[in-house]
């Protein structure tokens, strides 16, 4: 099921009308959950969300990859965002989906708790993060931004791993 919701900083839900000098750019967001944290990604980034499937494991992999998937004769890496960000592990259940993305012109799937929604938000409601986020190194983190009651954290899925990290994984799937 998705679920496209409209929010600014004025009203959350609700369309709102601005001249041309006074037009904010409306963002795309893929939010996901892992544990009781929201998280955005650009969803232009978003290849597609499938819900989790058999993983076959890689010797030697780095230890936050779990191994590579057959997506429709396409071998892709597939990493735990919770071990990437050093989280308390989960078991996973109906709702865990992995999110396909491209990082830096390579595809990986990322495993995340859960999809929420496709959110549609205005540039203005994101604020710059703070230096230290839940443990994660402020570097991920594009922004914060707060809609009512919920904080979501936009990740900056290019910075979540080092050039290492690519290095590793690409040679999974040479």
């Amino acid at each position: 099921m998705e679920v496209v919701k409209e929010a600014n900083n004025e009203n959350a839900g609700a369309d709102k009308t601005k001249d041309d000098t006074t037009l904010e750019e409306i963002v795309q967001l893929v939010t996901f959950r892992l544990g009781n944290e929201e998280f955005a990604l650009d969803i232009l980034k978003v290849q597609e969300i499938n819900r989790i499937v058999d993983i076959t494991r890689v010797p030697k992999a780095p230890d936050f990859v779990e191994g590579v998937i057959n997506l429709r004769g396409r071998v892709i890496p597939i990493v735990d965002i919770r071990k990437k960000f050093h989280l308390k592990m989960k078991e996973i259940t109906k709702e865990t989906r992995i999110i396909v993305v491209n990082i830096m012109n390579k595809t990986i799937g990322l495993i995340v708790d859960s999809v929420s929604e496709v959110l549609r938000i205005d540039s203005g409601i994101i604020q710059p993060p703070p230096p230290l986020i839940a443990g994660l190194d402020s570097d991920y983190i594009k922004g914060v931004g707060k809609l009512d009651d919920r904080l979501i954290i936009l990740l900056d899925i290019d910075k979540i791993f080092t050039t290492g990290d690519h290095r590793l994984i690409e040679g999974m799937i040479k």
